[in-house]
Parts: structure tokens; sequence; C-alpha cells
């Protein structure tokens, strides 16, 4: 693309489009600018836009969007893929970058500086160097310029807000020292020069506003800096920092206060920080922290008791006091600020208490933005509550002061438990409370996939349970006091554990009254409590839970849980689909009165998700939903398949024919389990499908890979004679071919071809074997890997397996005489242990037991390495033995994605199930010794080959193997 001004024109057109209402005007737009990224110059004229006179405010706007999610999709270049920028584009575009940012108003700046951010991790410090030298010199030269100080700081913590989360490496080290050499210092004297700013614009509220959000960047680096280990210059200026800090701390400026209820002002967003970083200190670097350890906990006591409110602009704030005071009570050498009763009293009924209580506000975001709701209570993402770090400070406490602590709580238990007693209708919120407090106390330890790991044992959980949770959940109006019926539900998903197997199986029937209900969090947690469920391995010390026990409500789980998904509030609920799953997979055998009415309910949601796929982790539990009734139902009776063809077909079709790349991967997996559990011979409308599987088109996304080879594989098994007859080699090898020539995708290769060579009949294959044996060794001499020779391995030692040695050894010296001894060599001997899994090492096992002892040309003396290549196949039979995966599929955790996928979902209930190309073989130990006790009889020289080069340890697993097979060892 040229740099010109008909091309801006074009641009600035097509960048318009793009925020247009319209989807009709928006998504052409959008692929058009997609198209035209890897064109040169691209970069640049989005760049020329900022400054060119004619750009309006939306086209900058959608400039700087459409730059940096440019800068995110390409300039990280993926092995095996096409670098889309050239290198002369993004040399320059990191020359004007940083003074272009810096130019621009504060809503463009964040834009480009998440993408300075982007590139600077590619690049930053190796293939950037210049980038921190000109931060630092902007910020010098910027003087009391703080709107473009700002735009520098907020770049700078975009660069090393990611040493907040990289693991330790010395290459991360070096890149920090980097930083600090140039920054620390720079960084200290613009804090300090900023406190002193501030105290002379004390009465400005403008200028305070602008200095503060430049001080709260400033702590956010600071923090960034530190967060990996304590740096020398850091360490050595602690004083400058931590008395600033202080001193923040203890600000009281109402002109720097927000007046809003629910946003932060800059004084709050401030302290909030400093109490991050003194908690960072307290937590990892306490002994040099120490001496100012004393100041801040009084300071944040004061804090939290006189200075804060339980208004929402102060919930962040809040939240990271009370983190650093629970840093601070969980080191046993500081309990002595905490061990007398009053103090621990005080902190309960002052901070722990208020914090822990279900406000206004809660029940509003509860009432109408449930999705918020639970994604911060059930999912995880509560670090930021009060109510969380009110329950850490509580167990921090524990850790010291378990006794005192759990004594002082059970009294405000009680007292808030009678409030509710006493008006349960106004006082529902003190029984919330009390249920929190328990849930707190109770739980030591706890993970996200298995609930309470710990308990207390000072807290008597099956008491509570059945006097408090339990009239909660069988009450009869599903919808009264939701809040307490979710917080109900939560008790038990947590304490599942450790609660006895009656009371989780009498559980599912009030969960499945839960499903009807109209508050989609009470509905939500019913579901989510039915898949915690149901994913128990040991309930109350016992079984699984079985589809027997689920027997008696199952048909009002499956009712209810459908119904749901036809309510518009819960349409596309990933829990409720995601427990479907699950109950459908724990039922088994007992789901089968209810197959149709759930594949019509299936089918025709997909129909409708089809046409816009917005729920990742929904549409990924759909399709295992239609994967588990599938593989359950035709494993007890395989014509009906048919039925399930019948029903899928016609969605599958139309999301081909529309192209909906989201849910590709997923109807390759469905197509694949379909086929592979259809008896011979391959339905018409498989066929019909097959030649469009060849396309090109399809394997330019990664995520279409693994699916469609097992679905070609599957094409292969069922009717390889067929595809012959098609004409279909071919195009097939051609697949292959470029799928071998990838590093991401040669394993995938290696399966395709495998199938090919098993299934395909030889005479139709053996005109093709020269060209896929050359290809094969171009590739290995060309870009030799790991992972490309264990594949090699494998598939030589399948054809020698399947084929005979005698034809694998031609093949090879075919193409260059005497090349087998360097395969030997060079591949078997030297990586043969490097095999990992049980099939692909009996698949090895195999091949080499027959190429070793099968095989006349290698018999004749003329290879001088059988011997080493003996001692390879014992090493490999003497591997520790691997599990063989073989896991019930019910109790694999499903990890959600939040977005579509580059790379390929699986469908676990779609799983292939694992085939073994020698199944005559049960034993590789024993075959081998009774193929090598025959072979021996015949080339008796081959005994003292043994005898002379094979070591004793060798030798003597031999015998035993030998043995085993009940034969003569000749040695």
């Amino acid at each position: 693309m040229e740099l010109s001004d008909s091309n801006l024109d074009a641009l600035a057109n097509y960048l318009t489009q793009t925020v247009d209402a319209n989807p009709a005007v928006r998504k052409p737009a959008e692929k058009f600018l997609e198209s035209v990224e890897d064109k040169g110059n691209y970069g640049i004229l989005l760049l020329q836009l900022f400054t060119r006179p004619s750009s309006n405010d939306t086209v900058k706007l959608a400039a700087a969007i459409t730059f940096k999610n440019f800068v995110k999709r390409n300039w990280p270049v993926k092995e095996d893929e096409v670098d889309r920028i050239s290198a002369v584009d993004r040399t320059e575009i990191k020359k004007h970058i940083v003074s272009l940012m810096l130019s621009l108003p504060a809503k463009l700046q964040r834009q480009l500086s998440d993408a300075i951010s982007i590139i600077g991790k590619s690049d930053f410090p190796g293939n950037w160097p210049e980038l921190l030298p000109e931060l630092v010199r902007e910020m010098e030269q910027a003087n009391t310029d703080f709107d473009r100080i700002n735009g520098i700081l907020q770049t700078a913590h975009s660069l090393f807000k990611r040493y907040r989360h990289e693991f330790r490496t010395d290459d991360l080290f070096r890149e920090i020292k980097y930083a600090l050499e140039s920054m620390a210092m720079p960084l200290t004297v613009l804090f300090k020069n900023t406190i002193e700013l501030s105290e002379k614009h004390s009465e400005n509220p403008t200028a305070l506003k602008i200095l503060f959000s430049s001080l709260v960047l400033i702590c956010k680096i600071f923090y960034s800096l530190n967060y990996q280990d304590l740096p020398e210059f850091f360490e050595d200026n602690m004083a400058i920092w931590m008395d600033n800090f202080h001193t923040l701390l203890n600000i009281n400026n109402k002109l720097l206060e927000s007046d809003s209820e629910d946003e932060a002002g800059p004084l709050e967003r401030l302290k909030s920080q400093i109490c991050d970083n003194i908690a960072l200190y307290a937590l990892k670097y306490d002994e040099e922290f120490q001496p100012h350890l004393e100041k801040f906990v009084q300071a944040t006591w004061n804090l939290l008791v006189h200075q804060t409110t339980l208004q929402v602009k102060h919930d962040l704030l809040v939240c990271n006091a009370i983190q650093f005071l629970a840093s601070v009570a969980a080191h046993d050498k500081y309990k002595s600020m905490f061990e007398s009763e009053g103090t621990l009293a005080t902190i309960c009924q002052n901070i722990v208490v208020p914090n822990m209580q279900f406000r206004d506000v809660d029940e509003e975001q509860f009432e109408d933005n449930p999705d918020e709701y639970i994604r911060r209570d059930i999912e995880g993402s509560d670090v930021d509550t009060r109510r969380r770090a009110a329950c850490d400070l509580v167990h921090s406490l524990c850790k010291v002061f378990e006794g005192p602590v759990t004594a002082i709580f059970k009294n405000y238990i009680a007292s808030l438990q009678q409030e509710y007693t006493a008006n349960p209708n106004e006082k529902w919120r003190s029984l919330d409370t009390s249920i929190y407090l328990v849930s707190t106390l109770a739980s030591k330890a706890k993970t996200e996939k298995h609930g309470a790991t710990k308990t207390n044992q000072l807290v008597d959980l099956t008491e509570f349970f059945s006097s408090t949770i339990v009239p909660l959940l069988q009450a009869p109006d599903v919808n009264d006091k939701p809040v307490l019926k979710a917080a109900a539900i939560k008790f038990l998903i947590t304490f599942r554990q450790h609660l006895p197997r009656q009371i989780l199986v009498l559980a599912f029937q009030p969960l499945a009254n839960f499903l009807s209900s109209t508050c989609p969090v009470v509905l939500t947690y019913a579901a989510h409590g039915v898949e915690r469920l149901l994913m128990l391995q040991t309930p109350g010390g016992g079984a699984p839970l079985s589809g027997a026990e689920l027997e008696p409500v199952l048909k009002d789980l499956l009712n209810n849980m459908l119904t749901a998904l036809g309510q518009p509030a819960s349409q596309e609920n990933d829990y409720i689909m995601k427990a479907l799953m699950r109950t459908m997979s724990a039922a088994r055998d007992h789901i089968t009165p209810y197959v149709p009415e759930v594949l019509t309910h299936l089918v025709n949601k997909l129909l409708v998700v089809a046409k816009n796929p917005s729920k990742p982790n929904f549409n990924h539990y759909l399709f295992e939903c239609i994967s588990c009734i599938i593989r359950f139902t035709c494993q007890k009776d395989v014509a009906a398949i048919s039925h399930f063809e019948e029903a899928l077909f016609p969605v599958i079709q139309e999301i081909l024919q529309n192209d909906v790349s989201e849910f590709l991967p997923y109807v390759f997996q469905l197509l694949s389990l379909m086929l592979e559990l259809h008896p011979a011979p391959i339905p018409a409308p498989f066929m019909e499908l097959f030649p469009a599987l060849l396309m090109p088109v399809l394997w330019e996304s990664q995520a279409n890979i693994t699916p469609l080879v097992r679905l070609l594989q599957a094409y292969v098994v069922k009717g390889g004679a067929n595809i012959v007859k098609m004409g279909k080699m071919e195009p097939m090898l051609g697949v292959w071919q470029k799928l071998i020539a990838s590093k991401t995708s040669d394993h995938e290769g290696y399966a395709f071809l495998s199938s090919i060579v098993e299934f395909i009949p030889y005479e139709a294959l053996e005109p093709y074997l020269d060209t896929v044996f050359r290809l094969i060794f171009q590739r290995l001499q060309a870009a030799k890997t790991v992972k490309f020779v264990k594949g090699t391995i494998i598939f030589f030692s399948l054809y020698a397996g399947k084929h005979g040695g005698s034809r694998l050894v031609e093949r090879v010296e075919s193409i260059q005489r005497r090349m087998f001894n360097m395969v030997l060599e060079r591949l078997f001997i030297l990586d043969l242990q490097k095999v990992a899994g049980p099939l692909d090492r009996k698949t090895c096992a195999v091949g080499v037991t027959t190429i070793l002892t099968a095989t006349p040309t290698l018999l004749d003396g003329s290879y001088t390495c059988w011997g080493e290549a003996l001692v390879a196949l014992v090493r490999l039979f003497e591997l520790p033995e691997e599990a063989d995966g073989d896991d019930d599929d019910h109790f694999v955790e499903i990890e959600d994605g939040g977005d579509y996928q580059a790379a390929y979902s699986r469908l676990v209930f779609a799983g292939k199930l694992r085939h073994d190309p020698f199944p005559d073989v049960t034993n590789v130990k024993i075959a081998f010794a009774k193929s090598l006790h025959t072979m021996l009889s015949q080339y008796s020289q081959f005994v003292g080959v043994i005898q002379s080069s094979v070591p004793a340890d060798v030798q003597n697993c031999l015998r035993a193997y030998c043995v085993a097979a009940g034969v003569q060892s000749p040695f």
C-alpha cells in the first residue's frame, strides 16, 4: 500500500464504517481491514491518520483501536507462520510511535500505549533498546507538563506490569535489571517532585487531580519493579519511598475525594495502590520492611475505622488495606500486635463483620447484574471484594489465633441468627452474614475445583448445615429470599467434600426445584451445585454418585434445565448447559427414556446459537452435551447412530454452508464421533461431504487441523477402498504433505499417514511411497526436531510391523544406498527411548522386533549396528510403564475458555478411542523373545553378537523374556 492521500482517504472511510451500528456495513469493513493487514505500510498509514488535519475524532479513535488490534494479532510471529509485518515497517513504527502517542489526547494515548506494551513484550529490550531511554528522556524534558508525563508513565506501567505475572527466569531478571538501571532513579526524582508540587498546589483541584493521577501511576510502576525481588536501589532508598507513602496515606484533602458514592477519586486510588505496595513488602520483604511496619499498621487501622465508609468508592481501598493487615497478621512474629483479646474483638467488630455485610449495592447487583455477581461470587473473581478481603483477614488471624477468633465469631454468629429469627423478613441480611462467617471460619483451605479441602475442627459443619442450611434448601417457595437461597446453595457447594453422602443425595431434589427459580443467581447456583456434586469422586467417602441414585430426581433435573434454557434470562447460561452435560454423563443408561426430547432441545438450541455465536463456554458445553448423548446412547445401541445423523446433519450442513468458523472444529469432532461409531460402509451423506474436507481453505485455520485429521482418519478406517475408487489418494496425500511441512502440525501428519498405511490397500498406496519417504527425509534434513524424530520412529515401526521390515529397508535404500544403517544409528538407537505413551511404545516394540528378527536384508551381516539396536529395544522395554490415560471422562474438568480459541478445543465426550494397530500382540516382551528365538535358530552368528557386544544387564533381561515366553535361551 502506497503512502498516498487516496489510500488514507480509503482507510478513513473503512474505519468510519467499522463503528457503524449496522452489521451489514460494519462487518465487511472489518473483514477488509483484516485482509490488508499484511500489506506494506498498513500500520504506518494508520499512524499517519492521527496527524492528518482532515481526520475527525471518530476516525482517530477507530484508527487507534484498529492499530492496537493489528499489533496484537501480527506483531508476535508464531513458529511456522509468515511474518505479516515487514522489517522496514516494524522499524518505522517503533521509530515514531512513542512521540506520536505523547502528542495525542488521553483517550487515544491509552490505545497506543497498550500497542507499545504489546510490541515491547516481543521486542523490548533486545530488539527495541531505544524505547526506555526515549521514555526517560521525554519524561525529563516534560518538566511540569503532566499530561505528557502521564502518557509516559502509562506506557511504562503497561510495559512493566507483566513483571507481576511472569515466571522467574534469568532473562526476566536481566530485563528488570536493565529497566531499573534506566528508570529507578528518574522515577524516584519524579515521585518526590510530584509530591512537592501537590503540596504547592494543595488548593488547586484541577492541578491536584492531574498530579495525583501521576502519583497513582508512579506507585503502580513501583509495584511492578519490586514484584519479583527487592531491587538494591529501592532497598537503599526505602526510607524515601516509605516515608512518603506514609505521608500520602494520612492525607485528608476534601478537594481530592470523590463526590460520587460509586466511583473512587484520585486520593482513594492512590491510597489503595499504596496499600498494595506495602502489602507486597510486608508479604515478601518483611525483614527489610520491619522498621516501617508498625506505623503502617496504625495508619491502615485508622484508615479502615475512621476514613472509609461502606460506599462503593471505598471498596478497593478497603480491600487493599485489609489485605495489608492480613499479610501482617499471618506472620507469627507479629502476633504481639494482635494477640490481646480486646484487639481481636475490635478487629472482628469494626473491620471484619461490617465488611462481610450484604449491602444495598450488593443486592442491586444481585438483582440487576446477575452475571457480574456470579462472576465475583462463585467464579473466583472476588479478589477485590470487601467480603473476600475480610475472609482473608480471618484466615490470617486463625493461623495464629484459631481458638480465640473462632470463639469471638461464634458469639457474633449466634447474635446474627437471633436477629434473623426474631424478624426473618426484615433481618434476612443478618442470616446471610452469619452463613458467610461460618463459611469463612470453617474453611481453612479451599480450591475452586474441590471446594473446602481443609476445615476448622472447632466448627460443627454438619450441625450448622442441618439447623440453618437445610431449612433454606427445603423451603417450598423457590423464589422467596433469593439471596439466602443462593448463600445456602453456595455453602453446600463449598463443603460438599465434608458432608455425609445421604445429605448430598437428598440435596439433588432441592437443587432440581431451584432450577425453576425466576432469580438468575439462584438458578445458576443450583445448576453449578448439581454439576459440582456430580464431580465428587468419593462423596461421603464412597463411590461416585450413580445413575440409580439420580433416577428419582432425573426427570425433574432434565425438565427444569431444558425449561430454563428456553427462558430469555437463561437461554445461554453456561452453568445450566454444563450441569446438563454432567447429569447425562452421570446418568448413563438411565438417560435413555429422555433422549428424544433432550436431543430435540439441543438441536434447536444449536440452530439458534449458530446464527450468532456469542458465548464460547455455553457453546462448548452444548457440543459436549450432544457428544455425550451420542456416545452413551450408541455404546448401548449402535443402530441408534442413524437417528442422531438424521437429526444433526441438517444443522451441520447449515453451519458448514454458512462457514460458522467458531463451530467448525466442534462439527468435525461430532462428525468423527458419529462416523467412528457407524458400522461400515460409510453412509451416503458422509461420502458426499468427503471432497469438501480436502479443500485447502479448511486447513488454513489451526483450530481445524486436529479434528479434520481425526475425521479423515475415520473415513480411511471405514472406507479406505472407496476413497481409492473415488480417486482421492493424491488430494489426501497433499493434505499430509502440508501437515508434515509444519513444525506445529507434523504430528498430525504422522497420525494421518499411519491410518493411510494401515487401512489403504497396499497396492493402491505403493505408487506414492517413494514420494512419501523422500519428503520425510527432506524434512529430517531441513528441520529436524525431537517431535518429528519420534514421529518418524513410530511411523517406520508401524510400516515395518504392518508391511514387513524388508519393505521398509528397501524403501529407505531406494533413496540412498546404505541409508537404513543411518536410520538405525541416528534415529532408532539414539531416540527410541524418547517415545512416550503405551500404544506408541507398543507400536515401536512390534516394529523394531520385526526389523531385528524378521528382516533378511538386515541379517546378512552388512549392517553392523544390530546389537546396538537390540540394546535400544530392551531399554525401551524396561522403561517404567505409563498409565494408559483411560480415566472416566465424566470426571475430566473442562476448562472455561472465555473466548473462541485459535487453537483446537477438544470435546471430552467426543473423545477418540485409542486404536491399537497390533491387538494380537498382548505382551511385547514375550512376542520379541519368541521372534528372537526363531531368528537365532536360523542366524546363529547373532548369538555371538549378543554375547560379545550386548551389556550383561541387557542379556539378563533377554534371558528373563525367554523364560516368560517358554523358550530356551541360546546364550
